[in-house]
């Protein structure tokens, strides 16, 4: 590590270096050299490695989710108290600005993405995390006997991924985003996203009306981006929005109508629908953009 920390120092010092440093450090190393890393770097990332505890102590015996958590817990100290300092002085040195992050493997213990889920709104809330990253299980010739043979689906990343984003920029709480797992399973679905997911399972929370729906509310609709939401909030100052209004703010608004209301649009068949999932989920299978809503 202290090559690594020697390597960030070079660059940081070279005042043609434009780049990002991202530093993963391990809990039990020296807390000068983490101190040093946290000095040179963007971000510091201390891996949790395993979902659970028991997962863990399963199968990574040699490690302690106690030292990890304290480690990570020093290095959110160590920001505050970066920040603070440099609120007072501004010569002071910024201590990983752009925050700490983690990762978890996803698919070689029995977590269920419910279990994913919580562990990483607990990490947000505990540490101050930036980033949670997922990485899918990937086997290797020769392993152990007490891990998977086979990877889990690479969707079932991209649908943990889509759920941490529910949380940190659509305000849903986790015990929003688990319920819209599978009750027997605790799983997310493969064939639709999470968002999706969690308005078929409440579907007595819409149609929204655009024109009078709070922001919290539209956050909720499928299909709705952050970015659609905030121009439906400006438009609607000046104007009553129309369905074709809408459209224009979305890839597909096939996808909303049976969600929303709009000043030419009431969904009434749509809304009372027996099954309304395939008149929305996706036609084909393929691997959705990471910031679709």
């Amino acid at each position: 590590m202290e090559q690594i920390v020697e390597v960030a120092r070079s660059l940081r010092e070279d005042h043609d270096f434009r780049g990002y440093i991202h530093l993963k450090t391990i809990p039990d190393a020296d807390p000068e050299l983490v101190h040093q890393a946290g000095l040179y770097a963007d971000r510091v990332s201390i891996n949790v490695e395993l979902p659970t505890v028991g997962g863990l102590t399963r199968l990574a015996p040699e490690k302690s989710a106690t030292r990890i958590e304290g480690a990570m817990g020093d290095v959110r100290t160590a920001i505050e108290d970066g920040k603070d300092a440099r609120k007072r002085y501004r010569s002071a040195p910024k201590f990983a600005p752009a925050g700490q992050s983690t990762q978890m493997i996803v698919g070689a213990d029995a977590a269920t993405d419910g279990d994913i889920v919580g562990r990483a709104a607990s990490l947000y809330g505990n540490f101050g995390l930036r980033r949670v990253y997922y990485s899918a299980f990937s086997p290797i010739p020769e392993a152990s006997a007490v891990l998977p043979l086979k990877r889990p689906p690479l969707m079932r990343e991209h649908r943990l991924y889509q759920s941490d984003w529910l949380m940190r920029f659509y305000d849903y709480r986790p015990d929003e985003v688990v319920a819209a797992t599978d009750e027997t399973t605790g799983m997310l679905p493969l064939d639709i996203d999470p968002k999706l997911a969690w308005a078929l399972k409440f579907r007595d929370r819409f149609p929204v009306d655009v024109n009078r729906a709070p922001r919290e509310a539209l956050l909720r609709v499928p299909g709705l981006g952050v970015k659609a939401v905030n121009a439906i909030l400006t438009s609607r100052r000046w104007r009553k929005l129309r369905l074709a209004d809408v459209a224009r703010l979305t890839v597909s608004i096939a996808k909303l109508r049976p969600f929303l209301i709009a000043e030419d649009w009431r969904p009434v068949a749509l809304s009372d629908a027996a099954n309304l999932k395939p008149l929305v989920a996706p036609k084909v299978d393929r691997q959705l953009d990471l910031f679709a809503a």
